[in-house]
Parts: structure tokens; C-alpha cells; sequence
């Protein structure tokens, strides 16, 4: 099947590859029912190669697998296909089913558990990038203003000058007043959009906690890179074959690089970037607050690895535990019960922390539970 917005374009072939039959059904529900009898009324569906199982075609993957028809994910033609055989809905529906019948296409479709996740984490990206955008304006509005307006804001940063900004009175002549609201006005955004962002950030650390206690749990692991590495594995993670191709999903896979006798590996760039951009940041966070990781980072330096090359080696590794955290039960240790058994034995934060080596407010937050 070939999927779109409006419309889903469906063909068939025999066993032997050979083509029997093609159509074009709406995306409504009554679509999805016609297709699934014109699949049905060609014989026996042994599996359905689905372009798009979690986009434009996620409505029909639902009633397929509902109908008891096996359903497989597939990946759109490589350009040099593409070039030799021009592109249509029926040479990419046949495409598919071909896909699907070789075996070459046998991922299973990711399942809807996941998709009030993925809602809330493209809404919550969509208010950091809108954020961005109105402090870039601010930014620019501040260069281009009156030299006075600019020397007085200008020289403010972070949420000093947004608070400042947003509290402006505008008074003065008809420019003063122009930029001066421009700037007001641009400030409440910025405010709005953080606690838009504050707020559904929240509420998607409460629904992955949920999901998936052990991940979150997972030092250097936080909302949003929890919920991008749950959107990427899908709401069941059995479709994965092992940690090695989780590994190449997230594009952390060491690809060989050797010729003649030069016998070496390099990064991936293949596979999802937003899965990678996630194990990057983990590799980051456990490289300035992870005794173990610093002192492998201090081992394989010695060792002359140049820094990009231990960030892959940290990737590869943080991309294993993370598929043991997305498909075996990891438990996540209880904090509760941490500050009673401190203040039982009168002890103070100050002691535990110098005790570990850390800043107290380490200590409080891994009690109230905000830190793992």
C-alpha cells in the first residue's frame, strides 16, 4: 500500500511476484473497509507492506490489524529505483508489495501506545522552537532600536531581560512607543511559550515514567530524550531484532571503514537522527557527571582516541543499555524513602553530601525524587 493525506493506493501480487490487481481507496473508515475486502477478495492475504505505518498510513495499518491481517513496515524506494522506474501511486504500491513478499520489508508497525507521547513531544519541540525564534527577534529588535532603548536592554541577558521587557510601560514619541511594544509584547511571548513548555514537559515525564520507569531511571536520561527513544523503538519494542539493529536504528552503529591496510570504523549517518541527537545528549550529560564515563573518556584518550571517536564508542554502549531498559522490565529504585532514613539517623544534607563528594542540592533532589 501506498498512503497519502487523502487517499491510499493498494496492490497485488501472487506468491511469484507476478501483478493481479490495483486500486484507489479514500482514507475514511468506509475506504479502509472496501480495501480490506478488495485485498480479501483476491485470495489469501499472507502480509500487507505498508508505506508509512505511523504517518498517512496509520488508519489503515489500525483496521488491517484489527481485520487479522499481518502488517509490515516499509521503507520508500532508494532514488536509483525510483530513477529507473519513475514513481506513481501504482509502481509504489507495487513496489511495496514486493518489498513485503522478498522479505527484504519485515519490520512490524509500531502500536498506538505511543502516540499521546509523540503528540506531546512534537508540541513540546514546536514551543522551544517558537521560543528560540521570538528571542532571535528580540535579539534583532534590540540591534536595529533607539541608542538608548538599546543600551538600557541591550546589555540585560537570559530571563532578566525577558522579565524587564515584559513589564515595560511604552511612553515616548511614536518609535519609542513602536519598538518599545514590539519588545513587550515579544517578552510575554517568550514567557507564554515557557510555560507552555514547562507545563506539557510535566505532563510527558509523567506518562514515559509511566511507560517505562526503568528508562527514565536511566542516568543522563531525561523527559524529552526518554520520549524521543520510546517514539523511535515504538510502544513495542519486541519489533526490534536485538541491540544491534536498535543500535543501527539510532544511526550509533560502527560502520566499517577499512581499505587496503588502513582497518578502522566511522559514524553512522544513516538511521533516525532524533534517536541519535538523544544518545548524544546522554553521552554528553554522563561524560561531565559520571565518574565511570569520565574515566573511560580519560582511558581512551590515552589510549589516542580523539574525542568524536569516544563519543561514538559511549553512543554504542548507552544504545545497548537503553535496549535492555526498552525491552526487559528495569526497575527504578524508590527515593521515598530516602530523606526519612537520613533525618531517623539525624544526619544533615551537608554531611551526606560531603560524604559523596557532591553539592547538597544533589542530595535533596535525589530525594524529592527529581533526580535519578
Amino acid at each position: 500500500m501506498d498512503s497519502h493525506a487523502d487517499t491510499i493506493h493498494l496492490a497485488v501480487v501472487t506468491d511469484r511476484g507476478g501483478h493481479v490487481a490495483d486500486a484507489e481507496f479514500p482514507t475514511t473508515g468506509a475506504g479502509y473497509t472496501a480495501a480490506i475486502a478488495f485485498l480479501t477478495a483476491h485470495g489469501t492475504v499472507t502480509a500487507i507492506g505498508v508505506e508509512g505505518t505511523s504517518s498517512y498510513g496509520s488508519g489503515f495499518t489500525h483496521a488491517a490489524r484489527q481485520a487479522g491481517l499481518t502488517v509490515v513496515e516499509v521503507n520508500r524506494p532508494d532514488r536509483a529505483e525510483r530513477r529507473r522506474i519513475g514513481k506513481s501511486d501504482p509502481i509504489d504500491a507495487y513496489a511495496a508489495a514486493r518489498a513485503a513478499l522478498s522479505g527484504r520489508a519485515d519490520a512490524a508497525p509500531k502500536d498506538d501506545t505511543v502516540a499521546g507521547i509523540r503528540a506531546l513531544h512534537n508540541a513540546a519541540r514546536s514551543a522551544v522552537k517558537a521560543r528560540t525564534a521570538t528571542l532571535n527577534q528580540i535579539t534583532h529588535t534590540l540591534i536595529g532600536a533607539p541608542d538608548d532603548i538599546r543600551a538600557k536592554y541591550g546589555a540585560l541577558q537570559g530571563d532578566k531581560r525577558t522579565d524587564t521587557l515584559a513589564r515595560l510601560r511604552p511612553a515616548g514619541d511614536t518609535v519609542r512607543v513602536a519598538v518599545l511594544t514590539a519588545l513587550k509584547t515579544l517578552a510575554k511571548r517568550v514567557k507564554a511559550l515557557t510555560d507552555e513548555h514547562d507545563t506539557l514537559t510535566r505532563t510527558l515525564d509523567a506518562l514515559v515514567t509511566d511507560l517505562n520507569p526503568g528508562l527514565r531511571a536511566t542516568h543522563g536520561v531525561g523527559p524529552d530524550t526518554a520520549a524521543q527513544l520510546l517514539i523511535t523503538a515504538g510502544g513495542n519494542p519486541d519489533r526490534l531484532r536485538g541491540e544491534a539493529s536498535f543500535a543501527a536504528l539510532c544511526g550509533a552503529a560502527p560502520v566499517p571503514a577499512s581499505s587496503g591496510r588502513t582497518n578502522r570504523h566511522r559514524l553512522s549517518r544513516g538511521g533516525d537522527r532524533a534517536a541519535n541527537a538523544a544518545l548524544y545528549r546522554i553521552a554528553l550529560c554522563r561524560m561531565s557527571s559520571d565518574r565511570r564515563t569520565r574515566d573511560y573518556v580519560a582511558r581512551q584518550s590515552e589510549a589516542g582516541r580523539t574525542k568524536k571517536e569516544i563519543i561514538r564508542l559511549l553512543k554504542r554502549a548507552i544504545a545497548r543499555e537503553i535496549f535492555r531498559c526498552l525491552t526487559t522490565t528495569v526497575t527504578a529504585p524508590e527515593t521515598a524513602d530516602l530523606r526519612p532514613a537520613r533525618q531517623a539517623k539525624n544526619i544533615t544534607l551537608t554531611a551526606v553530601a560531603n560524604h559523596f563528594g557532591v553539592w547538597p542540592a544533589t542530595i535533596s533532589t535525589l530525594e524529592r525524587g527529581t533526580r535519578r
